[in-house]
């Protein structure tokens, strides 16, 4: 069951990853291509999933997968000085690949519709 408290942490968890990823973190790694889709707190608001996306390669993906979890400290210090909560959460980076996933399926249906499969 997600709390109003919950939802407003995690609304402001996902800006301000989101806002530390790209003015903040200076690796050539992680493009300017990542886009955080969600952030899943747990209750007690000790641990984040953040799931983000990036466009690009499999090469691409890992790299930035890589540099996320090298700057997941840095990241995690900076939320704690920008929002205001007792502990600052852990936190967990996992790569969505649900918007892949649709362009995909929808490319699919285009396909399908066109006669072409």
């Amino acid at each position: 069951m997600t709390t109003l408290r919950n939802e407003r942490v995690r609304k402001a968890l996902m800006r301000e990853i989101s806002d530390v990823i790209f003015r903040e973190i200076k690796d050539p790694a992680i493009c300017g291509m990542v886009s955080i889709t969600d952030v899943d707190v747990s209750s007690d608001n000790t641990a984040a999933r953040v799931f983000y996306s990036v466009y690009g390669t499999d090469e691409v993906k890992a790299k930035t997968s890589r540099a996320l979890e090298r700057h997941v400290g840095q990241i995690r210090h900076e939320i704690g000085k920008r929002i205001r909560l007792r502990k600052t959460p852990t936190l967990l980076f996992i790569l969505d690949d649900s918007l892949e996933h649709g362009a995909k399926m929808l490319n699919l249906i285009n396909k399908i519709e066109k006669g072409e499969l």
